[in-house]
């Protein structure tokens, strides 16, 4: 990779490492739905005129059906129980868990036969779920199955996501596709999040927190993102998923002083081997003609191979989406 790469991959790896320390701040104040609309308000305010200026937005309109579902699937929902996951769970550990999802999307790939396993994957899979039982095995406590739960089910959210992204919207802008799924998410909070806001103005820390994850962590990182993919392409991108986790660790023991176990890197490193060979290619692919540049949207200025649009086949979706926490 170029130098520019190297840094945006270093820039996204950190970025996209650090949501899961916010979260843990944040929600000492606030709701899970009440850090949901804060943030998505905040995040959709800053891309929306973005998009509008790029003319993204006016795609989405024929297809606001498949983007109200991805909407829901892959930020209503995630976002919301990852806000309860970390009213029990440590920062750290929720971001170890939420590493998983790449295993999971192999799974739901294999399952719809968009993909087939092979004995690599089979054992890349067989790896990554002991580490993520490792995790819960030793690290969880009894009382903590909900907020376990609500982990599985981000993980299961930001896996399906992307399958319907590459079925039915993967033709259109990205920056459209996020501005629009941010603003949906937003009007959606709207009433649940305003009837749970505190009596008491939150504290500054929580402010901070929520402002780091709506302009950091959502809106700065999504346009960072799109220049690592034009700069590195969708497979090299997508590594930054096994640095994210290390980062979360990192963050939580060094800020929030959480306890990092031996069970801990144990689980960490099962699930990051699992997850490369679990997404792994047990042979080299066929290589395809490259399909000639087509314009997306009217003025849009986006060709084909454009970062301004997801460009994945269903069955490469587990290896080419990175899921924002």
């Amino acid at each position: 990779m170029s130098r520019r790469g190297w840094v945006l991959f270093a820039a996204m790896g950190v970025i996209w490492g650090i949501p899961y320390l916010l979260i843990k701040v944040a929600i000492e104040d606030l709701s899970p739905a009440s850090l949901v609309f804060a943030r998505a308000t905040l995040a959709t305010l800053l891309l929306v005129p973005l998009a509008v200026a790029r003319g993204a937005l006016r795609p989405l309109i024929p297809a606001w059906r498949p983007l109200l579902i991805y909407t829901f699937v892959e930020i209503c929902i995630p976002w919301v129980l990852l806000g309860q996951a970390e009213q029990e769970l440590s920062s750290s550990l929720t971001g170890l868990l939420v590493a998983a999802v790449p295993l999971v999307g192999a799974v739901l790939v294999t399952a719809t036969g968009d993909d087939t396993l092979g004995t690599k994957r089979v054992t890349g899979l067989l790896v990554g779920f002991a580490g993520v039982a490792a995790l819960v095995g030793f690290d969880v406590g009894a009382s903590n199955a909900g907020a376990v739960a609500a982990v599985g089910g981000v993980a299961i959210c930001y896996a399906v996501g992307p399958m319907i992204l590459a079925r039915t919207l993967a033709d259109l802008p990205s920056l459209g596709v996020v501005a629009g799924s941010l603003a949906i998410t937003a009007v959606f909070y709207t009433p649940f999040g305003l009837a749970s806001w505190p009596e008491q103005a939150p504290d500054g820390d929580t402010w901070l927190a929520i402002v780091g994850l709506a302009v950091i962590c959502t809106a700065i990182a999504f346009v960072i993102f799109f220049e690592l993919i034009a700069e590195v392409g969708p497979a090299r991108s997508t590594v930054i998923t096994y640095v994210n986790p290390a980062v979360a660790l990192a963050l939580g023991a060094i800020v929030l002083d959480e306890e990092i176990t031996a069970t801990t890197g144990l689980g960490f490193a099962l699930i990051l081997v699992g997850s490369v060979l679990a997404t792994s290619r047990d042979r080299a692919p066929v290589p395809e003609p490259e399909p000639a540049p087509v314009a997306v949207g009217a003025g849009s200025g986006a060709d084909e191979r454009s970062p301004e649009r997801h460009d994945v086949r269903a069955g490469e979706v587990a290896d080419c989406h990175v899921p924002e926490p």
